[in-house]
């Protein structure tokens, strides 16, 4: 049997919002997304459930080897971060299923939302821009508005802007008429992050 000491993890907390930290681990934990916002909608689902439990925390996201669990501000993630990683590996070692079938049928309509740009993102797009070295990442979605991110070649890249409106966005909304708005969040330059302007 696996010891908790050798599954690895990785901790981050979030530049955007200081009271979230995302927890990645050496395997994927759930294959497609969830959000629970309280204790109450993680009920029959083991991990979230396990993490509710932990005082403070007031929202889980899973998704593949992510979870980004998000505390009561302030909170010092040197100190808290540990006990998440300790209910995390407690929950690889149980062999428990994450998510339950009902958390997912009920999910709300962003996070319905989401799992579809998401399965587009990771089946469509980034494949198609892995060959120039760039990524997107799903960042966040609310209501119909959707947050992304740029990395590798794609940050900083003068024709980035044209990707995304050309390439990327073009496709989200074919295939995903309900989208609203679609919001690059990468700092192209070294400035502040255009996500979180005031102009």
């Amino acid at each position: 049997m696996e010891t908790a000491t050798t599954i690895k993890i990785q901790a981050e907390i979030l530049q955007h919002d200081r009271s979230s930290c995302k927890f990645t681990l050496d395997r994927s934990i759930y294959n497609g997304f969830v959000r629970f916002t309280s204790a109450e909608r993680a009920q029959g689902s083991p991990l979230a459930e396990r993490l509710f439990k932990l005082p403070g925390v007031r929202a889980v996201m899973i998704q593949g080897q992510e979870v980004t669990v998000t505390h009561e501000p302030p909170v010092d993630w040197r100190v808290f971060g540990p006990s998440v990683g300790a209910a995390l590996r407690a929950h690889v070692q149980s062999s428990e299923p994450p998510v339950s079938e009902e958390a997912v049928k009920n999910a709300p309509a962003e996070d319905q939302l989401r799992q579809k740009v998401q399965k587009i993102l990771d089946d469509q797009v980034n494949p198609a821009i892995a060959a120039h070295g760039g990524t997107i990442s799903l960042l966040d979605v609310q209501g119909n508005t959707v947050f992304i991110k740029m990395g590798g070649g794609c940050q900083g890249c003068s024709s980035a802007s044209a990707t995304l409106r050309e390439g990327v966005e073009a496709s989200l909304r074919q295939q995903i008429p309900e989208i609203g708005q679609i919001l690059d969040t990468t700092d192209h330059a070294a400035g502040t992050n255009p996500y979180y302007s005031e102009h």
